[in-house]
């Protein structure tokens, strides 16, 4: 089978060289930046183009996976008329194809992608919706050959996942980020808190309900040790909203009052 890819970043990158491993022929990369489109054809050893209109037009497959604000306007430029395209995107409708293609669908693998670091698709969950029965098989019967893990999901429920992940990967990280300036500025590295990160995350997986496994002093309502806490961030106003209002959605999950 032979699939363009539409895109140069974390994930095109990742994705491209995992469907290559499983044997299909990655016959092009486009991305309107010719740097990009350029590094990933060389690790594909093939072919880049950066014009819409010299995107091949023979390829069975076309994975779009460009920032979502970017899908729209670029499937406007699109004129394949019998292979299937899927755009990869968690909070993207697959109605933004409707009407302007003939074969469509979504790939969706849910996962952090970074250039540099690997990521194992046999184990990561990835979720397909496609047009019609026949371009959902199909696309089943392609994921099938990089993950072991292939759900059907619609837009609606792609869109909620997608928020869970915010919740659980973007928000998450950023509060490492708050949490590492914290123990910065106590002279001490992120790194003492890595066994804690690693045991909770461990905690809320095998539990399978984080909720159950909710320590710290919200969750105990210690309100002297917060009040000092709020104290300690007296210079840093928009990281004491944050711890407030965390706080505070923690006290109002396990007492339900305050």
């Amino acid at each position: 089978m032979k699939i363009v890819f539409i895109g140069a970043g974390n994930l095109s990158t990742h994705l491209s060289k995992a469907f290559q491993n499983a044997g299909f022929e990655i016959v092009q990369v486009y991305s309107h930046t010719e740097k990009s489109a350029n590094e990933l054809a060389k690790k594909l050893q093939t072919q880049y183009t950066t014009n819409t209109d010299h995107i091949a037009k023979d390829a069975s497959l076309y994975i779009i996976s460009v920032s979502d604000d970017a899908i729209e306007s670029l499937v406007e430029k699109l004129t394949f008329t019998d292979g299937l395209v899927v755009h990869t995107a968690g909070s993207v409708s697959m109605d933004v194809f409707a009407g302007k293609l003939k074969n469509y669908g979504v790939l969706y693998p849910l996962q952090t992608f970074s250039k540099l670091r690997p990521v194992n698709f046999s184990d990561m969950p990835v979720f397909i919706e496609a047009n019609t029965a026949e371009n959902l098989n199909k696309l089943r019967t392609i994921a099938k050959a990089i993950s072991l893990k292939i759900y059907d999901a619609s837009s609606e429920k792609r869109m909620q996942l997608h928020l869970a992940a915010v919740f659980g990967c973007n928000f998450v990280n950023h509060l490492y980020h708050l949490s590492a300036q914290i123990a910065q500025q106590a002279g001490f590295d992120f790194s003492v808190l890595t066994p804690l990160i690693l045991e909770t995350a461990q905690k809320a997986i095998v539990s399978g309900t984080p909720k159950e496994v909710q320590t710290g002093p919200a969750a105990r309502n210690d309100l002297k040790v917060m009040r000092k806490h709020i104290e300690m961030l007296a210079s840093q106003p928009e990281w004491k909203k944050i711890y407030a209002m965390l706080s505070e959605n923690i006290r109002y999950l396990h007492y339900r009052k305050f």
